[in-house]
């Protein structure tokens, strides 16, 4: 079932690419704009005010195409809590694979060195 249900997210994102939600996470994801991912998440409280509004507009008698926008709204704002702590960990974890590579050419400096004293 959750792999159904990952399988259909997938190709709906696939659909929605060029939704101003989807270009914004998807540059949050770059390596440039992984600090932003914390930030980004304060865009989910006005995601949820209009998902609010929508709803109360549905609750006095509105249109119940504002359903779709309720969700619409509910699951950017998701996407966008989600996103700030999975931007910090891989941010870490790109942090330490660049102190990584670092060390490994600073010693490989040093052992050319040492090979040509």
């Amino acid at each position: 079932m959750f792999r159904l249900i990952w399988a259909a997210s997938v190709r709906v994102h696939h659909l929605l690419r060029w939704a101003p939600t989807n270009l914004l996470l998807d540059r949050i994801r770059t390596r440039r704009g992984l600090k932003w991912g914390i930030p980004a998440m304060l865009l989910a409280a006005p995601l949820l005010l209009a998902a609010a509004t929508c709803a109360a507009g549905i609750r006095d008698g509105g249109p119940g195409w504002l359903n779709l926008a309720v969700g619409l709204f509910i699951w950017d704002a998701l996407k966008f809590l989600v996103m700030g702590p999975v931007s910090l960990v891989v941010l870490a974890r790109v942090h330490a694979v660049e102190a990584l590579e670092r060390r490994h050419a600073r010693r490989q400096a040093r052992a050319e060195q040492a090979v040509h004293v």
